[in-house]
């Protein structure tokens, strides 16, 4: 038994969720970090009508990270059980499978994307103030998306593995690379917001190249050879199956931004749409711990279902549930007492500093609450409970969000507050429907354990 088995088999728990809960959650912070600090540039070298463009433009990433996660939570799911089972031959098959079909979607993407960019954006919301600011950003963008797909995908595929640290390391060299390229872009070449679209595709770049590095050292139990790239039917049927909850979230939250995008512009117009292009950015930042966190506990979980270590599942589970709860609290507590702070990062303007202080700290009420509904769709996703994963998946952005959108706005004349209203309501219903679903998880694995013993 190696060293990475055994954080995933034995001893403390707690450690061992550290060990590779920490790692992830630095890596989910540094993404949010990432969009926070281009809105930044793009705010204070821009403009609001900047903020707005990449407000428009963001459902085009979603889409893309939804096909990316599809095919790495898939994939990182199946690995892990499968090292658990000791099947490495399989595991090279699943690896390779996964890096053929990520390719597939980047060449897709990049194509089409580039070919059709005017009228995806104006598809997506952009007004006629907002739409030379989208074109020229998401234009760029969609050259990056060539290789952007592979890059999520293989760091669900590194983490699997146990090897957290090298997927963090991926996503700081792409951080620290787009600080200092939006710096050189935007205000010594001024080249606005294509400038900051190129600082953006760089960096990703540089992250791509660390993971071909990583895929190619002794870091990695994955053995490369053409032979486990070749298209096995049952492989990416299992992936798909499985990683489809996570392209569920990924696409419902695409579709809830271009709807909601329409909504914002009909009651609140462009500034509506650059506040909550902030709001996006700033709950990233209360979001990507929990994903972290339930990242690290998926590769614990997926391990030892497989071997039928269940008791260190659960107790894996509950320290997921209380570290989620009390890391989005005190990000709560913290927008909620500067909300003013936060938004005046992003750019002075009075008007929308008023309107966005305001949308924050309603937006924000309820996030404490979402480390349970996280925890049962990620426990869901290492199980490989497709069906049960696809319900959680959409249940608060489409099923519970869409409708609530629709609904508050009108009522009592709230507009724009009935907008932002929805978003704490749908996480709190969303809660209440997960409860149940997540104790009828843990009672099947007591079953389960039962029956094998």
């Amino acid at each position: 038994m190696n060293k990475r088995e055994e954080l995933l088999s034995k001893g403390n728990i707690n450690n061992s969720l550290l060990k590779l809960a920490l790692p992830a959650t630095i890596a989910m912070i540094v993404n949010a970090l990432y969009n926070i600090v281009d809105t930044i540039f793009i705010g204070r070298g821009v403009g609001t009508l900047g903020i707005a463009g990449i407000a428009i433009q963001l459902p085009i990433q979603i889409i893309i990270l939804s096909f990316s996660l599809l095919i790495g939570i898939g994939s990182s799911s199946m690995i892990s059980r499968n090292l658990g089972k000791k099947d490495l031959e399989k595991i090279n098959y699943i690896a390779g499978n996964s890096f053929f079909c990520v390719s597939i979607l980047g060449i897709i993407f990049s194509i089409l994307g580039y070919t059709f960019t005017s009228p995806i954006i104006t598809f997506f919301g952009a007004t006629d103030n907002i739409f030379p600011y989208a074109k020229d950003y998401a234009k760029i963008m969609f050259i990056g998306s060539l290789y952007f797909p592979f890059c999520v995908s293989c760091n669900n595929i590194i983490r699997s593995e146990g090897n957290a640290k090298d997927a963090m390391i991926s996503m700081i060299i792409g951080f620290l690379l787009n600080i200092f390229l939006d710096y050189i872009f935007i205000f010594k070449l001024y080249m606005g917001i294509k400038g900051a679209a190129i600082a953006t595709i760089l960096s990703k770049l540089g992250s791509f190249i660390y993971i071909l590095s990583y895929l190619k050292s002794n870091k990695t139990s994955l053995k490369i050879h053409p032979k486990y790239l070749i298209p096995q039917k049952n492989i990416i049927k299992e992936i798909i199956g499985i990683g489809f909850s996570a392209f569920a979230v990924q696409v419902s939250g695409s579709i809830v931004t271009i709807f909601l995008n329409h909504i914002l512009g009909l009651y609140g117009g462009d500034l509506a749409i650059a506040v909550y292009g902030i709001i996006y950015k700033v709950t990233l930042l209360l979001f990507m711990p929990i994903n972290g966190i339930i990242q690290g506990m998926q590769p614990i979980v997926g391990y030892n279902f497989g071997c039928n270590n269940i008791p260190r599942i659960k107790k894996t589970i509950r320290l997921v549930i209380i570290y989620t709860t009390i890391i989005t609290s005190l990000g709560v507590v913290f927008g909620e007492l500067f909300p003013s702070g936060i938004i005046k990062l992003f750019n002075n303007d009075p008007s929308l500093l008023s309107h966005g202080v305001k949308a924050l700290r309603i937006v924000i009420l309820a996030t404490p609450l979402l480390g349970i509904q996280m925890t049962g769709l990620g426990l869901s996703q290492a199980l490989g409970e497709a069906l049960t994963s696809f319900i959680l998946s959409i249940l608060r952005q489409v099923i519970l969000f869409i409708p609530l959108v629709l609904i508050l706005p009108e009522m009592y004349n709230l507009n724009i507050t009935g907008v932002w209203l929805s978003f704490p309501l749908a996480d709190i219903l969303s809660v209440i429907i997960t409860l149940p679903i997540l104790k009828r998880q843990l009672k099947k694995l007591n079953v389960y354990y039962n029956y094998e013993l």
